[in-house]
């Protein structure tokens, strides 16, 4: 899947969000990723919330399909495997840590968050905790940045095939004054 260029949000894009979040999301630096049905997928969001707090979650995965197939992967035991294969297989250890390097680098241009500093997410650089992180750094940063991220993706096939995770009638409209 082709990486979109991160955009800022526009308030249709935030509403999407909203409707896929079930909640007004927070700390919004960009629309990272889109699927095909043009919704945003994935957001960048910024290193510390609106209320203070440290977030090193940059990638962040909204889309309910997209987070629902990569937690049946999660739930098969794909990261318990990846991360053997961390501890096995040299070249795919640097080409991870190196994808947390990325991570760090993609963060730090957002600000600098002494709180969490040196800390990527998803586990990286030497265990494999979370594919969601994983996934979103993939489809926000494109393939070839994070091998294990790039693994996950492509055992999800087409989450997005049946059709937008949103219906236009579920996207939350604003209230006039």
């Amino acid at each position: 899947m082709t990486p979109t260029r991160p955009e800022a949000p526009t308030q249709a894009d935030l509403d999407a969000v909203h409707a896929q979040l079930g909640r007004v999301p927070r700390g919004v630096a960009a629309v990272a990723h889109r699927c095909p049905c043009g919704r945003p997928d994935v957001l960048t969001t910024e290193p510390r919330l609106p209320d203070g707090t440290p977030f090193p979650t940059t990638f962040y995965a909204t889309c309910p399909k997209l987070t629902g197939a990569i937690s049946t992967l999660e739930n098969g035991g794909l990261m318990r495997e990846m991360t053997e294969r961390l501890a096995e297989d040299a070249d795919l250890a640097a080409r991870y840590a190196a994808a947390h390097e990325d991570y760090l680098r993609r963060r730090a241009a957002l600000g600098e968050v002494p709180e969490i500093e040196g800390t990527s997410a998803g586990g990286m650089p030497t265990r494999v905790k979370c594919l969601h992180v994983l996934v979103a750094h993939s489809l926000a940063a494109g393939p070839g940045v994070n091998p294990l991220g790039d693994e996950a993706l492509a055992l999800l096939g087409e989450w997005w095939a049946a059709g937008s995770c949103v219906p236009e009638a579920e996207v939350p409209t604003e209230q006039a004054p």
